[in-house]
């Protein structure tokens, strides 16, 4: 199935990701930084990880809090094993997401379960509405073979991790923030079309090869930011490519951050700090 785009979103702006390191000195690009955080609403974060070198990654993320958000984390490449204090734990693997609502408090470790070999994959920040910032956390792994694919343009695919595309519906929805995270594999000379309400802030971040969006085009490692003028996003692939498309409705609510807690009013941060040194996060 293929669906067609009758008025297609262009490309609003290119951005660069930042070199930087997280948890233990892992070493990632943060795509999508807090200067962006209102213009790609719902969207709080993105983080790039990939290297084949374990001094890159091997030391991984050691227990830590976070508080009134979602994480998805998405892994093309290598293992990972997350424990929280809720009692959760699971190996993440090639291909497979995580999906963790922190809700009102968690405090998880993210650690390598390789010492050689290529670490790839995602991070995605997904912010809560603050009727749910304080529900119960949640946690699913989703494995490789757990997450839709349907085939797109000439010998492409699209995995759907999160809400539909091409009629098919994706390993998790959400209703308030009505989030789509597509992973579209394309081959040179192809299209994809997606349609997207207006309402929906998006953005793509291709990871391998390059494609165009709109006549304009886009290298490995940018992340487009796309008008929201238009019916939907039209790509066509220069050369096989990979890439994330992501989009999501925004809450328009106010955001107050501090590291790993996410809220709406400086206040309930400060709560969020007293709870967790306190020891009282789930």
């Amino acid at each position: 199935m293929q669906t067609t785009v009758q008025q297609a979103r262009r490309v609003e702006q290119l951005v660069v990701g930042k070199e930087t390191s997280d948890g233990a000195g892992v070493r990632l690009t943060r795509v999508l930084t807090g200067n962006l955080q209102r213009r790609l609403d719902p969207f709080l974060m993105l983080d790039a990880f990939g290297s084949d070198d374990p001094d890159d990654y091997i030391a991984g993320f050691p227990d830590h809090p976070h508080r009134g958000f979602e994480t998805i984390t998405y892994m093309l490449a290598g293992r990972m094993r997350h424990r929280d204090s809720a009692g959760h734990e699971g190996l993440l693997e090639n291909g497979g997401m995580q999906w963790m609502t922190a809700g009102r408090g968690v405090i998880h470790s993210e650690i390598p379960q390789q010492e050689e070999g290529v670490m790839e994959g995602f991070q995605l920040w997904l912010n809560l509405p603050a009727q749910d910032k304080m529900s119960t956390p949640w946690y699913r792994d989703f494995a490789a073979a757990e997450l839709p694919r349907v085939n797109v343009g000439d010998g492409g695919t699209a995995i759907v991790l999160a809400g539909e595309s091409q009629g098919v519906t994706g390993a998790v929805t959400r209703e308030t923030t009505a989030p789509l995270y597509l992973d579209l594999h394309l081959t040179a000379g192809s299209s994809f079309a997606q349609p997207l309400s207006a309402d929906l802030n998006a953005f793509v971040y291709v990871y391998r090869g390059a494609v165009n969006i709109a006549g304009e085009a886009v290298a490995a490692g940018r992340m487009a930011i796309l008008t929201n003028e238009g019916d939907g996003i039209s790509v066509e692939a220069a050369e096989d490519a990979r890439l994330i498309l992501v989009a999501g409705r925004p809450l328009n609510e106010p955001i107050a951050q501090y590291g790993p807690f996410v809220m709406n009013t400086q206040e309930e941060i400060q709560q969020a700090l007293a709870d967790f040194r306190a020891g009282h996060l789930a």
